[in-house]
């Protein structure tokens, strides 16, 4: 995988179906969920294990990913739930095969300072 696919998008991370959960936007999606697998950020995303990619939602801008951001952080916790539900009933982790780690010419994503 020489080179990476990026997208805009809003995004929520979990530790597990129900459990604790992250949600933020990025506009590269790929090494913003790599950041959040090695713990790249300290916080809530890192102590709470929040690592699987349980829903994001692409936009084409990234003012409309923050947008989105701001409106589902308005929202109660079981609305957040069942956007999760709705899109992914059984909480897999929608990034497990983006990252070929066994593969010795890969390298991990990275985000433009």
């Amino acid at each position: 995988m020489g080179t990476h696919r990026t997208f805009i998008a809003a995004y929520i991370m979990a530790n597990g179906r129900n459990g604790a959960t992250y949600l933020g936007m990025t506009a590269n999606l790929m090494a913003r969920v790599w950041k959040h697998r090695t713990g790249a950020f300290d916080g809530h995303s890192k102590t709470k294990g929040c690592t699987r990619l349980v829903w994001f939602e692409r936009h084409a801008w990234v003012v409309d990913a923050i947008r989105r951001e701001k409106q589902i952080k308005k929202w109660k916790r079981d609305w957040k739930l069942k956007l999760i539900e709705d899109a992914n009933p059984d909480w897999l982790d929608l990034a497990a095969d983006w990252y070929p780690v066994n593969d010795p010419n890969w390298t991990p994503p990275h985000e433009a300072d």
